[in-house]
């Protein structure tokens, strides 16, 4: 494998820029939210963000960034899908409802995040959408020869990620107050709007990827161009099945959750007639006291 990266700097092999990035966020993460006294970071907490920078710096900073640009479109995929189902959401869970309630309160930042946040479902569609046509051999074809539309459009996909898991995990109410059947059937409906690229990967029979299909067999000769692209299917949608998976589990897991602590709770706009619960209106409230 060694001879493939003779023909790359020493910069592009360690991953120069990517390294940066992780520094600095690992530098604003401890000095901004860990040695502060304002926030409560969990262990837990601690142990997402690091796992995300780590994983970040992994498929962006090492030589594997170069197979996935170069010679496995399935590495490409496990890129992609490791940074948008998998960082992010650890990222998200890594920040301190604390800091998010500062970071947004009384800002001009909150009216533009609820703006964005209000209208979920067209996160959703730019988000899986993009995903797919970045897929579509006819489109990815021609980015891919061009590294600033291919950076241009995988910065697109991580911001979008970003956005759609926040809509899911939903770390502050500030910006976004979604139920939870809400969040459920987001993720349910997010997971199937990515089934048909997916599925289209799994099962060609023909190559497609063009810049790959040279350089197939170079790493592993036994991964034809076929097998590589029916292996990038495979990635891309286990990550996401998995992460969505944990997510509705854990949506449906607190939704239940919350039912159980509001069952038997009875608020002032509540009456109950013969074990029917019905909740008053304000013609109601103004005409309780009245006589007949």
């Amino acid at each position: 494998m060694g001879p493939l990266f003779t023909n790359h700097a020493w910069y592009e092999l360690v991953g120069l820029v990517s390294l940066v990035v992780a520094v600095l966020l690992c530098y604003w993460y401890i000095n901004t939210i860990i040695k502060s006294t304002h926030y409560n970071t969990t262990n837990t907490q601690k142990t997402y963000f690091f796992t995300a920078v780590i994983l970040f710096y992994l498929v962006e900073g090492t030589p594997f960034a170069i197979i996935a640009d170069d010679y496995l479109f399935s590495a490409l995929s496990l890129q992609i899908s490791i940074m948008s189902f998998v960082v992010m959401p650890l990222f998200i869970l890594s920040l301190p409802k604390q800091y998010l309630d500062i970071f947004f309160w009384h800002h001009k930042r909150a009216k533009i995040a609820s703006l964005i946040f209000a209208h979920p479902w067209p996160l959703a569609v730019a988000f899986n959408g993009l995903l797919t046509v970045f897929f579509i051999p006819a489109f990815f074809n021609i980015i891919h020869d061009i590294m600033f539309l291919q950076s241009i459009c995988e910065v697109l996909l991580i911001t979008l990620s970003f956005l759609t898991w926040w809509i899911i995990i939903q770390p502050s109410q500030e910006v976004a107050d979604h139920s939870y059947f809400m969040r459920a059937a987001y993720v349910f409906f997010t997971a199937l709007f990515l089934m048909p690229i997916g599925i289209f990967l799994l099962v060609v029979q023909d190559p497609h990827y063009t810049s790959y299909t040279t350089a197939s067999g170079e790493l592993f000769p036994v991964l034809t161009a076929v097998y590589d692209q029916q292996l990038a299917g495979g990635l891309l949608k286990f990550l996401q099945l998995t992460s969505y998976s944990i997510a509705l589990f854990y949506l449906l897991k607190m939704w239940g959750l919350r039912e159980e602590e509001n069952e038997g709770k009875v608020d002032e706009d509540t009456r109950v007639v013969q074990g029917i619960v019905i909740k008053l209106n304000d013609r109601n409230r103004r005409n309780k006291g009245k006589k007949r």
